[in-house]
């Protein structure tokens, strides 16, 4: 059976910002492009992230917008190679119960997978290789307990 890997299916739409900016400032970033979340940077290296997710629980505990997102940021930052596979990736995600995989390629972000990626090229085709293994995928995501909707 051929194996996907993440470099074939992730998005290269990734934004960084300093640890030391704002989640005012974060949030806005990530409405300007269109994510759901943002690398975090500490002296240029990636150290965290923060995510749509992130921000909803801040908003419920009443952190004000201008907290820096060295207190809030998820870390440490988990990240897969762009040579690993799709079930590798899953895999990572269920284990760690994350949304979110930045790809990381030496010290350098170059892409990230959500489990919404993994969800839509599982809806290619049950009839595909692909389904076959989103089938295996998904059945070990439901062996561990994962939701798709944290």
């Amino acid at each position: 059976m051929a194996s996907t890997f993440v470099k074939q299916i992730m998005k290269t739409n990734v934004v960084s910002i300093d640890e030391n900016a704002t989640v005012q400032d974060a949030a806005q970033q990530m409405v300007k492009s269109d994510i759901g979340s943002v690398i975090i940077t500490r002296d240029g290296i990636p150290f965290g992230i923060f995510t749509a997710n992130d921000f909803v629980r801040i908003a419920a505990k009443g952190n004000p917008l201008f907290t820096t997102l060295s207190g809030v940021m998820s870390t440490p930052l988990v990240v897969i190679s762009p040579e690993e596979t799709l079930w590798e990736a899953a895999e990572i995600m269920s284990k760690k119960d994350i949304h979110k995989l930045p790809i990381q390629d030496k010290n350098k972000i170059v892409g990230i997978i959500t489990a919404s990626d993994i969800v839509q090229i599982c809806s290619i085709g049950s009839d595909s290789e692909m389904g076959k293994i989103c089938d295996a995928i998904l059945l070990k995501i439901k062996d561990t307990n994962y939701t798709l909707e944290n």
